[in-house]
């Protein structure tokens, strides 16, 4: 079907989103104080994918048929995880202590428990449209999004293959997916730019994470120089040149395993976007061990960050905020379900004490996954996007049993 939209030529909606992008920073930098007092409570990015958003909401562009997500998913994002992880610093991501990983566990439980009770509990209102039979039952499309928020869309897609939802149900949660999703992004976004006052009203010990950002920004500091043209041509070498490696072996690793174990589809191991994150990534942990780790000083990170910006606003173009009055009492459950999660992760975070970070990065790792927990890391500090790298990756281990687990509870509840 051709696109109805004002603008069709991607190469004009990349122009369109770097425009918005440079509005967004421009304004959040400027000195005068409408603006200081707007981004004081509007987190500026959540701008970045909020009014690529609105663009296609409004028919301005459409997402759905432009493939600059697809473009900035495959090459951006393994370029990205490379650049973030070349300089980690693992002893001192250690050191955040086991809050950060029982915040991270305790989003997975929310998330496998919290579909079954929205599907009772939305379902014991609207039988019929929670309810469903074959391919077409409401329980087959929820399964793809407990795997996509416990792992990501590699996950996702393993649910898919292994209940079979109809085409017309997989959209719908699709979509489900994509909106509730970025709600409670921009919540957790929100959390981000009112750090300092949650951690002081929770009585939250944040030394741990001050002490990482302040040795992350002393190297820094005493290591940064400004880049030659030399110095960039070798940090997009490395990006570039290892997601281009990963490519290139999950090209190979994946048919290996489709011919000769394809039960491991159950696993993600037959999807080309999870060997590409996990390559790529450890690549990235491997060269913080070498000199490459040296390329922080030139800027990696920095360079690095503006490549997430220019995600962030792809995944803004998917997202269609009028979508909830075509599927009300989807939405219903889907808000449900996030709502579950959401309160069992400030339950623990009041349990323990913790840093907001903590719970922020620790429920985006499994609710967005890869592509969007090194952002809610990075919102509250550049130096702590690789923490959010890593917890996603413990995602993706976990996300197809812990959907599948879900899904068992969601059959046996379905109205």
């Amino acid at each position: 079907m051709q696109s109805t939209a004002l603008i069709t030529n991607d190469a004009v909606v990349l122009g369109l989103l770097a425009l918005t992008l440079g509005f967004v920073f421009h304004t959040s930098q400027s000195s005068h104080p409408g603006w200081q007092k707007f981004y004081k409570y509007v987190p500026s990015v959540l701008l970045c994918y909020f009014i690529p958003s609105l663009f296609n909401t409004f028919g301005i562009i459409d997402g759905d048929s432009s493939q600059l997500y697809k473009m900035a998913s495959a090459y951006l994002l393994p370029v990205c995880l490379i650049l973030f992880t070349l300089s980690i610093d693992f002893k001192a991501i250690m050191g955040l202590g086991p809050k950060a990983l029982a915040l991270f566990l305790t989003g997975t439980i929310g998330v496998i428990f919290g579909g079954p009770l929205a599907l009772a509990t939305v379902g014991s209102i609207f039988p019929e449209q929670m309810g469903g039979e074959g391919a077409d039952a409401a329980w087959r499309g929820m399964a793809t999004i407990a795997g996509s928020w416990i792992g990501g869309s590699a996950n996702q897609a393993a649910m898919k293959e292994v209940f079979q939802p109809s085409g017309e149900i997989f959209s719908v949660m699709i979509t489900v997916d994509v909106v509730v999703a970025n709600c409670w992004m921009a919540i957790l976004l929100w959390m981000a730019a009112n750090a300092n006052r949650i951690d002081k009203a929770n009585g939250a010990d944040t030394t741990a994470i001050e002490a990482l950002k302040i040795k992350i920004e002393k190297y820094q500091a005493e290591n940064s120089r400004n880049p030659t043209t030399a110095d960039l041509i070798k940090l997009l070498a490395v990006g570039f040149g290892l997601s281009g490696l990963a490519h290139w072996m999950t090209d190979y690793i994946v048919p290996y395993i489709k011919t000769n174990a394809p039960e491991l589809a159950m696993y993600s191991l037959t999807s080309n976007f999870f060997w590409i994150v996990v390559l790529a990534t450890t690549f990235g942990l491997l060269l913080s061990f070498t000199k490459v780790r040296e390329l922080e000083s030139v800027g990696a990170s920095k360079v690095g960050s503006v490549l997430v910006y220019v995600l962030v606003a792809t995944i803004g173009m998917h997202m269609d905020i009028t979508a909830v009055m075509d599927y009300p009492v989807m939405f219903l459950a889907g808000f449900v379900w996030i709502s579950f999660h959401g309160l069992l992760m400030f339950g623990m975070l009041r349990l323990l004490k913790a840093p907001a970070f903590y719970m922020a990065v620790g429920s985006q790792s499994n609710i967005g996954g890869a592509a969007s927990a090194p952002i809610v890391a990075a919102a509250f500090h550049p130096a702590l996007a690789p923490v959010g790298v890593l917890l996603a990756v413990l995602g993706y281990a976990l996300g197809t049993y812990g959907g599948y687990l879900s899904a068992l509870m969601m059959q046996m509840v379905a109205p």
